[in-house]
C-alpha cells in the first residue's frame, strides 16, 4: 500500500543527520503535495511513524520526531555496543554457537595464521530494544585469546580485547555488500525471506599489526543506519600504521 511505502521513506528521512529528536516534520499539506497523494494518505503514513513510536503529535503544533532507530555515525572504529550505550539504547547479545575448531584456508588467510590453527567461532545475534538486529559469525585465534569465554561474546568484543587483554585495536577493514534474507536469517532475525540485509565482513587488527578478529554480519537495514564521515589525508599529512595491504 503507498501510505506504507511513503512511511518508510519518511523513516529513512527523520533517521538521516538532517534531523534531530524533537525536530519538527513539515505538515501534512507539504508532505502531499511533495508525494503527490491525498492528505488522508499522508495522514495514514504518519500514523504508522506514530505507532512505530518515532514520532510523536502535539495538539496544535505539529508532528515531531520522538526518537531514532538504531542510528551509527561513525568517524572512527566503535563497538555496536559502545555507540548505542552513548545512546542510551539496551543492548544484549545470544550467543548460538561456541567452539574451538581448526581454521579453514579461507579464514587463515584472512587472519594470516596457518591453516588448521586454533580458532575460535562463535555465531550471535545482537539484540536492541529487544529487537534482533544483526547475526555474526565470528572468528578469533586462540593463541591471542585464550581466556575468552561465552559470557565476554555475551557483552563486548572490544572490552574484553582492549581492557582484559591489554591488545590496542588500531584499525579495521570492512566490505558491505545488500544482500536478501534466506529462510536461515529470516527465522533468526525474525522477519520476512527476502527482506532486505547489509551483509559486512569485517576485519580488525591492533596496533602491533595483528588481526584480532574476523567477522561476517547480516544486519537489518529497516532498523539500523550507518552515516560515514570519511577525512580525506592529504599527501603532506602522516599515515598511521596499519599492517600489510590487504584485499577481502
Amino acid at each position: 500500500m503507498i501510505y506504507k511505502s511513503i512511511a518508510e521513506r519518511l523513516r529513512l528521512r527523520l533517521n538521516s543527520s538532517d534531523y534531530n529528536v524533537g525536530s519538527p516534520l513539515p505538515g501534512e499539506k507539504a508532505l502531499a503535495q511533495e508525494f503527490g497523494v491525498a492528505r488522508m494518505t499522508i495522514r495514514k503514513a504518519m500514523d504508522l511513524l506514530v505507532v512505530w513510536g518515532l514520532v510523536v503529535r502535539r495538539h496544535g503544533s505539529g508532528t515531531f520526531v520522538a526518537r531514532k532507530d538504531v542510528h551509527h555515525e561513525t568517524t572512527n572504529l566503535t563497538g555496536l555496543v559502545e555507540v548505542l550505550r552513548q545512546q542510551g539504547k539496551e543492548v544484549h547479545s545470544k550467543v548460538l554457537l561456541f567452539e574451538v575448531m581448526p581454521a579453514p584456508p579461507a579464514i587463515a588467510s584472512q587472519l594470516r595464521i596457518q591453516v588448521n590453527e586454533r580458532i575460535y567461532f562463535s555465531r550471535r545475534v545482537r539484540y536492541v530494544e529487544g529487537k534482533p538486529l544483526m547475526l555474526e559469525d565470528s572468528y578469533m585465534p586462540v593463541k591471542l585469546f585464550r581466556t575468552l569465554s561465552l559470557a565476554h561474546l555475551e557483552g563486548s568484543k572490544f572490552d574484553y580485547i582492549e581492557k582484559e587483554c591489554g591488545i590496542t585495536i588500531s584499525g579495521n577493514y570492512e566490505s558491505l555488500t545488500p544482500v536478501l534474507a534466506d529462510k536461515q536469517l529470516a527465522q533468526t532475525l525474525n522477519i520476512q525471506e527476502q527482506t532486505p540485509l547489509l551483509r559486512i565482513t569485517s576485519l580488525s587488527y591492533s596496533d602491533s599489526g595483528e588481526f584480532l578478529n574476523y567477522s561476517v554480519m547480516f544486519r537489518n537495514t529497516r532498523d539500523y543506519q550507518v552515516d560515514y564521515h570519511l577525512r580525506r589525508i592529504h599527501p603532506e599529512t602522516p599515515l598511521a600504521h596499519t599492517p600489510e595491504d590487504h584485499r577481502q
